[in-house]
């Protein structure tokens, strides 16, 4: 299998993350709205091939009917699409809650997994989705509370997510960790290793990577005694660190984002102080999408991938509205595949 035979996706959540009623935040996009801005990119006539999706209102409704659930996924294919990746809603003020909290907790976190699962299984029988996973974080914003414990609580996300692991392969699913700074027990690479090999599940459980967010992974952002670079490094050193943090993380990565980031922490709403994704052009930008890209996918097709999906979490509506954005998002898709 070569690169050619990635699937590019697009991720509908930027319509939503970061997005809300409270001060200060823009209204969420529509479902339909995202997937027309997705519809419409064009580059020299290649187009994106899929989605990946948040499975919470206002785009679906988690606790939607089968016919329901049909009816969302023959929209996605009437434009062309197929459905890959599924974010569950594990989050507190969704369907879940904390994978490190109380046994309450820990069963609304389950009880999102499942309904993920669910709808997955309704999708796949549909025949809108064939390939993707579904990911999932520890639900535990900010790493304050993990630190009081980092022993017992980061083994409270590993019996949780064996769990989650145990209910997705009962499913047919696999379950991919998302490697975000803001999220306890795997706010660093190498807290996200320890947590991966305490699951010990690479079959079901394995890691998503994100190229905005594992940026900060080698600044030591919320971890600064893993930090793998020093303000001001050298092209030289940031590969060599790059390569150091890919070479533990790839062998775990079953699902990749490609994203762009300025080096700020900083994010809207609930997702306040978080890698910032930019535009794929944006000058601040601190990655070679492309070169960064290749670390990531060496030998993707041993680990399962067979498709790569855009992150633009937290751009303003406006960057979201404008057609171009889209256009040069899958111009910077496509050199990751075509390199």
């Amino acid at each position: 299998m070569s690169n050619a035979s990635l699937k590019l996706h697009n991720a509908m959540w930027p319509g939503l993350v970061g997005k809300g009623d409270d001060e200060g935040q823009e209204p969420p996009i529509s479902l339909d709205r995202m997937l027309d801005l997705s519809a419409g990119a064009d580059v020299d006539g290649q187009k994106f091939d899929g989605i990946d999706y948040f499975l919470f209102l206002p785009h679906t409704n988690p606790e939607a009917s089968d016919d329901e659930l049909k009816a969302i996924a023959d929209s996605i294919t009437g434009r062309g699409f197929s459905i890959g990746s599924l974010v569950a809603p594990v989050w507190p003020g969704t369907v879940g809650d904390s994978a490190m909290g109380t046994e309450e907790q820990r069963g609304k976190f389950l009880d999102a997994v499942k309904m993920a699962c669910r709808i997955a299984k309704v999708f796949n029988e549909h025949g809108a989705r064939n390939y993707g996973v579904i990911r999932i974080d520890s639900a535990e914003f900010g790493v304050e509370k993990w630190r009081e414990d980092t022993g017992t609580n980061t083994g409270i996300i590993v019996e949780t997510f064996k769990e989650a692991a145990r209910i997705a392969a009962d499913h047919g699913e696999r379950l991919a960790a998302e490697g975000e700074i803001c999220w306890a027990g795997m706010h660093s690479w190498k807290d996200m290793l320890d947590l991966l090999e305490g699951v010990g599940m690479p079959e079901t459980l394995g890691f998503q990577a994100d190229l905005a967010h594992t940026y900060l992974y080698t600044l030591g952002y919320n971890a600064p005694e893993y930090a793998l670079l020093q303000e001001g490094y050298s092209e030289e050193e940031f590969y060599a660190a790059y390569e150091q943090m890919t070479d533990k993380l790839r062998p775990w990565t079953i699902d990749f984002h490609v994203a762009q980031n300025d080096g700020q922490v900083h994010g809207a709403g609930s997702h306040d102080k978080t890698g910032k994704h930019c535009p794929a052009d944006d000058p601040n930008g601190k990655l070679d999408i492309t070169r960064c890209s290749q670390y990531w996918l060496q030998d993707f097709e041993s680990r399962g991938i067979k498709h790569i999906c855009w992150d633009g979490c937290m751009f303003p509506n406006s960057t979201l509205e404008n057609s171009e954005t889209w256009n040069v998002i899958l111009k910077a898709m496509l050199d990751v595949r075509d390199s």
